[in-house]
């Protein structure tokens, strides 16, 4: 097999848009390759799928090797919660710097990662990446000057988002992600002209940003997509688009000879996640813990939920919106907070007494504080946790709940003999809740990540619970028969992650047109070695994809 790869990913790309836009002529470069190569779907872990994928692809290893479920950290002796950003690959490195001095590497812009040393070539990392977990720098030291100097910064680093119902900061957002893409183009052209590179990997993060901003604005299916769209334009297809030239021009730059891989580690599809998971779940646990008490968004359940929240007061932001929601039981306090601006009523607040229970933090005081989640609304429940039995963590993907348990916890309060009651009991209460709307049922599936509630095993996750939601249909209101209705809320981002990832491979050893079996994220890293006649660490639990079986020509 040939001793040159080219691998370019895209983050969190979905084959079923991908397969869709090439069978109708809209992604000629990436058509390309799939007539000339062979092809196969990947699925990634069902859970922590968000936060995951890149980890994984790096290390070869399952979150239950390295211990990496995600970039936040619970600490259960005083109940904070603090980001860790990037994996810090002590135990496990990353594939590419398991080659050794004999094979020169170049890898540009890889999310979620670090420099490490013993890499024979260049690395450059946080130009433009979608979440990239470490600060802008490069080895050599004065390449990522070099480079942005020549050809310009990425608009849109650590700013790749846009309030979904404002269309003109959308539109300024798929400006800077295309001028983003274009810049990394010329900078992966300008790097692989410098030298012949055994390896050339770097990925595409702005698929990721506009799958999570732009998605309604594309996909018919979501309840946003006829409020918000102000033009018959496409902006997540303009994306791909983009991306889609970018790749073929990189590729111009290639060696004839070279293998070319183009993957994702995982996809996208509308979001179902984000409001279950960082507004619902908190609420419902708190409701469960305090019974008759309300903490944001109660809803009536004789009423029909109404439109979307999509009204002028929404203007506010996704943040002062919902926290306008915040239930106060004086009603001159809830007319006033839900209609003015969240910092006059602020002000105003001293013309009401003050009560003496505990209440919901601001996020404004949380923001006051610098603290870098006070955008999650689970946070803003925190002072109260240790008064609960459980509680909801901060999630960028599925919903997590931490059991507040006696040995564990510094005011834990369910004893370790009532742990599994506990969680039953709270399960139970999880598989009541419906979208308010369509009565589909939220929860899909409930995964206990412990068997015994004292395992004080560093690598296991924070969550003792672990909540995978529906899939069907991209909820703003909930409720139960037990707690009520929670909603409707206004919606954040409109795109969310999904399992499903893809892979093509082409170059002189790969049989045109070809599907191969679906594999893992976890073949990714060991197909890379095997192309580069490298070796495959023994703790990869992955299999080279270009061994396994071959199916059957894909259809023209």
């Amino acid at each position: 097999m040939s001793n040159s790869v080219i691998a370019i990913g895209l983050d969190a790309a979905d084959p079923n848009l991908i397969e869709e836009w090439i069978q109708s002529g809209h992604l000629p470069t990436l058509a390309s390759l799939q007539l000339t190569g062979s092809y196969a779907r990947l699925k990634t872990f069902d859970y922590y799928r968000a936060e995951t994928p890149w980890t994984t692809f790096l290390t070869g290893c399952k979150p239950q090797q390295t211990g990496y479920w995600a970039p936040l950290k619970f600490y259960p002796s005083n109940y904070s919660v603090e980001e860790v950003q990037a994996y810090d690959f002590g135990e496990y490195k990353p594939f590419y710097s398991l080659l050794g001095k004999d094979r020169k590497v170049a890898v540009f812009d890889m999310p979620q990662s670090t420099l490490v040393e013993d890499v024979n070539g260049v690395q450059v990392l946080a130009w433009g990446a979608h979440s990239p977990m470490t600060p802008s720098h490069s080895n050599p030291e004065s390449l990522y000057q070099e480079l942005t100097s020549q050809h310009g910064v990425h608009p849109a680093l650590r700013e790749d988002h846009a309030p979904i119902l404002d269309w003109k900061l959308l539109k300024k957002l798929q400006l800077n992600l295309e001028l983003g893409i274009s810049r990394k183009s010329k900078i992966c052209q300008d790097i692989i002209s410098r030298e012949p590179w055994d390896l050339f990997l770097t990925v595409f993060g702005e698929t990721h940003s506009a799958g999570h901003s732009f998605w309604h604005l594309s996909r018919k299916d979501h309840p946003l997509y006829s409020h918000v769209a102000k033009s018959n334009d496409d902006p997540m297809l303009s994306i791909f688009q983009a991306v889609d030239k970018a790749i073929g021009e990189i590729l111009e730059k290639a060696p004839d000879e070279a293998t070319v891989i183009v993957f994702s580690a995982h996809g996208m599809d509308s979001n179902v996640m984000d409001l279950p998971s960082m507004v619902f779940l908190p609420e419902v646990l708190y409701r469960y813990n305090f019974p008759g008490k309300f903490g944001l968004a109660k809803g009536s359940m004789n009423k029909d939920p109404g439109s979307p929240v999509i009204d002028r007061r929404a203007k506010r932001g996704w943040i002062g919106k919902l926290w306008s929601l915040k239930y106060e039981e004086n009603v001159l306090r809830r007319i006033l907070r839900q209609n003015i601006p969240r910092k006059i009523f602020e002000k105003l607040e001293f013309l009401f007494p003050k009560s003496d229970k505990p209440d919901l933090t601001s996020p404004s005081v949380l923001e006051a504080e610098s603290h870098p989640l006070f955008f999650q609304p689970a946070l803003w429940y925190q002072n109260l946790w240790p008064s609960m039995k459980a509680f909801a963590l901060p999630s960028f993907s599925e919903g997590y709940i931490r059991i507040n348990l006696v040995g564990r916890e510094s005011n834990g309060i369910v004893e370790p003999e009532n742990y599994e009651e506990t969680c039953d009991e709270i399960i139970e209460y999880l598989y009541q809740l419906k979208d308010s709307r369509s009565g589909t049922n939220m929860v899909k599936e409930v995964i206990k990540t412990r068997s015994n509630p004292l395992d004080t095993d560093p690598k296991l996750p924070d969550a003792d619970i672990v909540i995978i939601w529906q899939e069907d249909y991209a909820t703003d209101t909930v409720e139960s028969p037990t707690l009520g209705r929670i909603g409707p809320v206004p919606y954040i981002r409109t795109g969310s992650h999904r399992s499903d990832g893809f892979i093509n491979i082409s170059g002189p050893d790969f049989k045109s047109h070809l599907k191969l079996l679906t594999g893992h994220a976890l073949d990714l890293a060991p197909t890379i070695l095997e192309l580069l006649n490298a070796e495959i660490p023994s703790f990869y639990p992955g299999k080279p994809i270009a061994s396994k079986p071959e199916v059957r020509p894909m259809r023209s």
